[in-house]
């Protein structure tokens, strides 16, 4: 069993987060001793899984629905399944977007060091759209799809 300092080091959370959840009844199963709580290993499972649903998009009304679903036991596997398929995608497709985004910038790395080099643009701008070095057009292409 761990307190909620421990706990807050552990997982570098705010104690004042933690009391949140707990007060939104993501810890439903949560041990007090003399009104200490006491986290046990499950809670911090949870608390592994609530940063991963808030990460994806998801809010706390949605993340303790999700719990409201485990305590409700195996027909809800389905429910449980579908909703990480869901957020799955939805990082799938955040990926994508961040990894065209970090193309683009690698490709403006290279333009602005290559236009400091020459004193200019004009090189640079002859190559455009489709003369570029072969691992910078990659990134110039990956960056306009």
């Amino acid at each position: 069993m761990y307190t909620i300092g421990q706990v807050a080091k552990q997982v570098n959370m705010p104690v004042s987060t933690l009391r949140y959840y707990d007060n939104e009844g993501l810890f439903p199963h949560l041990v007090r001793c003399s009104g200490i709580r006491k986290f046990s290993d499950n809670e911090i499972e949870a608390l592994h899984i609530i940063e991963c649903l808030k990460k994806s998009g998801l809010g706390i009304k949605e993340i303790n629905q999700f719990f409201m679903w485990v305590k409700q036991g195996s027909e809800t596997y389905e429910k449980r399944k579908e909703l990480f398929e869901t957020r799955k995608s939805s990082v799938e497709a955040e990926i994508q977007n961040l990894q065209k985004a970090l193309s683009l910038l690698e490709f403006k790395c290279w333009y602005y060091q290559k236009a400091i080099e020459d004193g200019t643009e004009e090189n640079i701008q002859s190559m455009l759209p489709d003369k570029l070095p072969s691992d910078i057009q990659k990134l110039y292409d990956a960056s306009h799809e």
